[in-house]
């Protein structure tokens, strides 16, 4: 019998194991990517993205049959509102999702780890800003210290380290504008990436007609690493969506750590990128930042039940 379109689960304040195993799936796949994209340094970042938009789409398209939640979209679809604010999380993501590529292709992956490190400190402080939500002493010392370790690499670099700032920024924003999309997120993502493939589409068209293109006409290998960036593109973000409505905010944000740790050990030990004495004092501050940050969740964990079924 198949389920009533409208039923919605009730989210519970509480960790389960397959929350758990959600939330953990996604932050792993994320924290491996880089190779992926390091697979893809020949190849433009531009069209690199617009293969992860297209290839997202029927992916996102057959998780909405599946959960038979198809009738929310159409009734966004109808919203002019609604495709407004979502044409503006899409362009913001799509700035993040070009950084990040051209990061990890042109070596800044170390960069780009800090940017994902510094995000959490971000978020509350733009919370702080646009929500006038009160923030602790130890949140205000966390974004302090974080500050500082800003300054040393702009020191070290003679200037701002914009892969760390653009990518902190794009998705600090994104996840605020996100927020206030008023449909779920499986349907949010499928919105998001049909927009950008009004675009995408012409853009590949283009490159293929013009022999500049990498999907089939270089080789079955080009082929399969764009058809797997659309892969890595979607299943991460509908693991995560998944995850955080099984788990409790403080366990996701202590996972979230996951994802950056694993991005910068993958820069030093794998892609054997730079890393100097003052980006170790940087990367010190980061970290005391992050465990002033989140002692008060860790505490939280730590007296809460075990995961439940």
């Amino acid at each position: 019998m198949a389920a009533p379109q409208n039923i919605v689960t009730p989210v519970k304040n509480e960790d389960t194991i397959e929350g758990f195993f959600f939330a953990l799936t996604a932050y792993l796949l994320w924290g491996f990517l880089p190779l992926l994209l390091k697979a893809t340094a020949l190849m433009s970042p531009v069209e690199v993205i617009a293969h992860r938009i297209i290839w997202s789409v029927p992916v996102a398209g057959a998780v909405l049959l599946a959960i038979r939640r198809t009738a929310d979209l159409k009734a966004a679809i109808r919203s002019p509102k609604i495709l407004a604010m979502a044409a503006l999380t899409a362009s913001i993501i799509t700035i993040n999702w070009g950084t990040y590529v051209w990061a990890v292709g042109a070596g800044h992956t170390v960069e780009a780890a800090l940017g994902y490190y510094i995000n959490p400190l971000f978020s509350i402080f733009l919370a702080s800003v646009l929500l006038r939500e009160k923030l602790t002493l130890g949140q205000w010392g966390a974004i302090g210290l974080a500050a500082i370790a800003v300054v040393i690499l702009s020191l070290e670099t003679g200037g701002l380290p914009w892969v760390s700032l653009i990518l902190m920024f794009s998705w600090g924003f994104y996840a605020f504008f996100r927020k206030t999309l008023p449909v779920g997120p499986n349907q949010g993502f499928f919105l998001e990436v049909a927009i950008l493939s009004i675009a995408a589409v012409p853009y590949v068209i283009y490159l293929q007609a013009t022999g500049q293109g990498h999907f089939g006409s270089t080789g079955y290998a080009d082929m399969l690493l764009l058809l797997a960036c659309g892969l890595a593109t979607a299943i991460p973000l509908m693991m995560y969506a998944n995850g955080a409505k099984r788990l409790r905010l403080s366990t996701i944000g202590i996972m979230q750590y996951i994802s950056p740790t694993l991005i910068f050990l993958i820069a030093v030990f794998v892609f054997h990128e730079p890393f100097s004495f003052q980006k170790l004092i940087a990367f010190g501050f980061i970290w005391s930042a992050l465990i002033i940050y989140s002692w008060p969740m860790i505490r939280n964990l730590i007296r809460k039940p075990p995961l439940t079924d």
